[in-house]
């Protein structure tokens, strides 16, 4: 009975307007109680001027004065809660409000742990004060939530009413006044159906971060495989190179030494012919020296018959030989070192030519199965029926001209790629006009065009037989040691290089280095007019065959080249080294 008495007297106090404790009560011509702030601005706002509680109408605002007797009331029945809360405080210490925690908005004196927060009161309150909340069937529907601080910022600022409401055309919070003013024609919902829409959509948000995170990831590992990769293979490069050029400097120091004994030996044996010929002449000038001496011994006698037995001996000839036949051989040094230098040159050539084959075995990594596109062709081509071969004819055919080449004679492959690296082969063999390459997708196919990169071309060609050029600007002019019967060409897309290679010799023939690709690149293939038959030889697309002796057909699709398609390894050169070791 106790606790009923106490709990009806509570309800009489408290506001019909906050629902909370009075504070400054007063009460109207009829009888009702409010707080004077509640019931000041209820009157503000409304066009009317009546009581909330029986809508009795009053011809004029009354003059609001606090009633006395009700304010010791609530006063005396606030005293008693807070005694109560200080005793079940001392039985409890955990309800002690600390800092860090949100405080009960009613304690006046030792502040409380609040336990919830009432959004319809903006008000904290401990287990005490939240007792009616928890009892009165009115307070009951109030919406309470764990401990929140700053209520002032769930006030609506421009009308000062709980921010309940959600809109979603505005994306912002609002109160019942703002529902039925500024947002009246919003999809206005409540704060719990808006909280639950947008936890949804964060949810969805979430989980796609969560994926772009892992993509992300993805990336990051696969360019980490691709910079090992990288170093890996940077690493036999470098091993390759140092061994390669430490065995050509050996090479070259070897043929130095050798040049520079050939050329002292042969001066040795030059000096030794000079010596053995300047000492025999030297004897022979020594016995002449000695006959002139007796000569003059006889001429200046005075006894006549001495001087005429003397005579006879004197008149016979000395002992010398006849050395006007007799030469030493000038120095025969001229063409030495020529011989020697042609000697390193055609070492160096059968160097380059191991390596470049080993290149072309690498190169066979990237290998992919192409195709002619026949919806391409100039009309006057003939396209094999495998997409293998193409050939030019007499007969312009009538076909649909949509990304047809108009005027020039040419034709692209089915496959595109934009990225990675790919290589393919064309046999040439038997013609004496061709154009091969790569070309960008935005090329001009309707009229006369301009091979060049500047218009979307990497490509090199043979005229008149025995003409080759790099289609570069300018036009270079490419002198070849022998004519090629199949070509190969490689393409990276990232580092922007496109190289043609004699495959039979094999030889570089050119490559286009900086290239900026931003656009799909397809096969180029030009067979030229025919000449009357000089030039009817088809250009064909060669099947590479792998080391195993299988197709090596690669994994491209019309339209594209998926990243990581063509399948990336390290090149194995032990064969270079060896031919190297044996060669040097």
């Amino acid at each position: 009975m106790a606790t009923a008495s106490c709990l009806q007297s509570e309800d009489q106090f408290l506001c019909p307007i906050c629902l909370d404790l009075l504070i400054d009560p007063v009460s109207t011509p009829c009888g009702h109680n409010f707080c004077k702030n509640c019931i000041t601005k209820h009157w503000d706002i409304s066009d009317k001027c009546q009581c909330p509680m029986c809508n009795k109408m009053f011809d004029k605002k009354p003059e609001m004065r606090v009633n006395t007797f009700i304010s010791e009331m609530v006063a005396q029945f606030r005293q008693s809660a807070q005694q109560k809360a200080s005793s079940s405080s001392s039985s409890s210490e955990q309800q002690v409000f600390k800092a860090g925690e949100v405080p009960c908005d009613v304690c006046t004196e030792t502040k409380l742990k609040a336990l919830k927060t009432c959004l319809v009161c903006l008000t904290s309150y401990c287990e005490t004060h939240l007792e009616p909340h928890l009892t009165k069937s009115g307070l009951k529907r109030h919406q309470l939530i764990d401990p929140v601080e700053n209520l002032e910022d769930r006030m609506c600022p421009k009308h000062d009413k709980p921010l309940e409401l959600f809109c979603k055309t505005d994306h912002t919070c609002v109160c019942m006044l703002c529902h039925v003013s500024d947002h009246k024609m919003h999809d206005v919902v409540p704060l719990k159906e808006g909280y639950e829409g947008k936890k949804a959509e964060l949810g969805k948000t979430e989980a796609e971060i969560r994926q772009m995170i892992e993509e992300k990831q993805k990336s990051i590992r696969r360019v980490q495989r691709n910079v090992n990769y990288s170093e890996k293979h940077a690493e036999e490069e470098i091993e390759l190179g140092v061994k390669v050029f430490t065995t050509l400097m050996q090479y070259f120091k070897r043929n130095m030494a050798c040049l520079l004994n050939t050329i002292e030996d042969k001066q040795k044996t030059i000096q030794k012919q000079a010596e053995d010929f300047i000492k025999e002449l030297e004897q022979e000038i020594s016995e002449l020296k000695k006959r002139s001496s007796e000569v003059k011994q006889v001429t200046h006698s005075e006894d006549h018959l001495h001087f005429l037995q003397n005579i006879p001996s004197l008149k016979v000839a000395p002992p010398t030989k006849d050395w006007t036949e007799f030469s030493i051989p000038p120095s025969s040094y001229e063409g030495t070192v020529v011989r020697a230098v042609v000697q390193l040159e055609e070492t160096l050539s059968k160097v380059i030519k191991e390596l470049l084959r080993a290149d072309l075995k690498a190169f066979q990594r990237y290998a992919v199965d192409v195709t002619l596109d026949p919806d391409t062709a100039h009309p006057t081509l003939i396209l094999s029926d495998d997409g293998k071969q193409v050939s030019h004819g007499n007969v312009k055919k009538n076909l649909p001209d949509k990304e047809r080449f108009s005027h020039s004679i040419c034709l692209l492959g089915k496959q595109s790629f934009s990225s990675g690296r790919f290589y393919f082969e064309v046999q040439v063999k038997e013609k004496t006009k061709w154009t091969l390459g790569v070309a960008r997708e935005s090329i001009n196919r309707k009229e006369n065009i301009q091979l060049s990169p500047q218009w979307g071309y990497w490509t090199i060609c043979l005229r008149n037989g025995n003409e080759y050029s790099a289609l570069n600007v300018p036009r270079v002019s490419l002198s070849l040691k022998s004519q090629p019967q199949k070509v190969g060409v490689f393409v990276d897309y990232s580092e922007g290089l496109v190289s043609f290679y004699d495959v039979e010799a094999p030889a570089l023939i050119y490559s286009f280095t900086g290239c900026s690709f931003t656009e799909k690149l397809f096969l180029y293939f030009g067979p030229c007019p025919n000449d009357g038959g000089k030039n009817s030889a088809p250009l064909i697309i060669s099947t590479i065959m792998s080391s195993s002796g299988s197709v090596n057909r690669g994994s491209v699709s019309r339209g594209s080249v998926r990243r990581g398609s063509v399948r990336r390894g390290s090149v194995r050169r032990g064969s270079v080294r060896r031919g190297l070791n044996c060669e040097l």
